[in-house]
């Protein structure tokens, strides 16, 4: 590849920055609607690391939606049952309302490269070692200042993604403020090999501990050491050793570690998801505990919620204002992300005789009350979000049957409404067939699978006016989905 030269600006539609797994998703979505991205990510490769290791219910049923869950269930391993803030009382999944009542254990690098298939074949154009230094914007578009292989380059593009983590160049440039709590404690984290089966979970005066085996026989050891958690830099194995003894009472002879690191409890929102003609999604976007392994999965959804908006405003199908939406459907979800991701972090750190007792009090409660149990499944798997909307109970609700491209839904009972003709015009697919999973007679599917308008019987006034509110137009549906 040739020097690119800042005198000559190279010039693209939408530039995701970072090509972990929120931007390789929003990648693939912008692909899908006819605007093929290119991702800029600082890294020149892939990290052997990874900081998460689930799938969760909500982000399978978003793989299905594009054809994709089958190839990440074929490697990955279900779990139905999680925890919640390390309380002895594990949250069952397995009753939950989807097909897919679990989650899928499967390191995040592998994730990465299955979804960076995905993004390369809907046309993504990948460029590792690139590394924004700075970005402004105008009614125009955006110019980034990248620092590349070859040297540094200018890009001009109409839309720019930050998904570049929690340490954002984006969100920084871009203005966008970061409000919330620092770091108070530090967690510990290492991935090493062992002589002794470790527990489970531990907990009590000096910390907690929850260990997890993963496929190369190694453990993931990870928890909260209070006579070190103020403590930040490096993690040795010494220190892992201490720590785990100190709570568990061994170290299960742990050696030849291969990822030692600590992390905080820091919990901070944008104050805004999108600032013009710069947006932010993932880590980018919120900052929290990775308690319960919720941060990958939100992130991917915050791109399936965002990719079909700006590829539609990037073709010129619908008004800017499309992605206003975006940011007042997901920074709400960003906010209970970060709050229930911080009640998490307070029953972790809950080593007095009154936390212990708040604990314990609220794992039986888990164990007695199984509403209970089925609310913080639903919370940590992210099938109760719905977003706000007017009309039908069902608009704005998640469809649990996967529909891998905006539908209009007509239930095989009801007559034929003769406003289909409108919605093929519009680019929306029309399948008549029974609807079990609702009463309703007519549903509107949106790309990313949540529903945008419903009736109980058929108006054919009623379904053409909803689709001339709908104020987009898709174009050929791509043989990918």
């Amino acid at each position: 590849m040739g020097r690119l030269q800042s005198t000559e600006p190279v010039r693209d539609d939408v530039v995701v920055v970072g090509a972990g797994p929120v931007g390789l998703w929003t990648a693939a979505e912008l692909g899908l609607g006819g605007v093929p991205a290119v991702v800029l990510e600082r890294a020149a490769g892939r990290s052997p690391h990874s900081k998460a290791l689930g799938v969760h219910p909500r982000t399978l049923e978003v793989l299905a939606m594009r054809g994709l869950a089958e190839r990440f269930l074929a490697e990955g391993t279900p779990i139905p049952r999680w925890h919640f803030g390390m309380l002895d009382t594990p949250i069952d999944l397995s009753v939950l309302d989807t097909p897919y009542p679990f989650m899928l254990a499967l390191p995040q690098r592998r994730t990465e490269e299955l979804l960076e298939e995905h993004a390369l074949a809907a046309g993504a154009r990948i460029l590792r070692g690139h590394r924004v230094t700075d970005l402004t914007q105008d009614e125009d578009g955006v110019r980034l200042e990248v620092s590349g292989p070859d040297g540094p380059s200018t890009r001009l593009a109409r839309y720019v993604v930050g998904a570049d983590g929690v340490g954002s160049v984006v969100r920084t440039a871009a203005g966008i403020a970061f409000p919330g709590t620092e770091t108070t404690f530090h967690s510990y984290l290492g991935e090493v090999r062992v002589t002794s089966e470790p527990v489970r979970s531990a907990h009590n005066e000096h910390g907690a501990l929850l260990s997890v085996p993963l496929r190369d026989g190694r453990y993931r050891i990870s928890g909260v050491d209070k006579a070190t958690g103020h403590q930040a830099g490096p993690l040795t194995l010494e220190a892992l050793r201490e720590a785990t003894i100190r709570v568990a009472g061994s170290d299960f002879g742990m050696h030849d570690p291969s990822w030692l690191t600590r992390f905080g409890d820091a919990a901070k929102l944008a104050e805004r998801y999108r600032h013009g003609r710069v947006l932010l999604a993932g880590d980018a976007a919120h900052r929290h505990l990775p308690a319960g392994g919720v941060g990958l999965n939100v992130g991917v959804q915050d791109a399936m919620n965002l990719g079909w908006r700006l590829a539609a405003v990037a073709r010129g199908d619908a008004d800017p204002a499309l992605l206003d939406a975006y940011n007042d459907e997901r920074h709400p979800v960003g906010e209970q992300l970060v709050q229930h991701t911080q009640g998490q972090s307070a029953l972790i750190t809950a080593t007095t005789p009154d936390g212990m007792a708040l604990r314990a009090v609220l794992s039986g409660l888990i164990a007695e009350v199984p509403e209970l149990s089925l609310a913080l499944a639903r919370k940590l798997s992210a099938l109760d979000v719905a977003y706000p909307a007017t009309g039908h109970p069902l608009t704005g609700t998640r469809v649990p049957v996967a529909q891998p491209w905006p539908v209009l839904l007509v239930d095989a009972a009801a007559p034929i409404p003769a406003a289909t003709a409108a919605a093929v015009k519009r680019g929306i697919d029309v399948v008549t067939a029974p609807i079990p999973w609702t009463t309703a007679a007519v549903v509107l599917v949106r790309p990313d699978g949540h529903v945008w308008w419903a009736a109980d019987e058929v108006d054919d006034e009623r379904i053409a006016a909803a689709l001339a509110d709908v104020g987009v137009r898709f174009p050929e549906r791509p043989a990918s989905v």
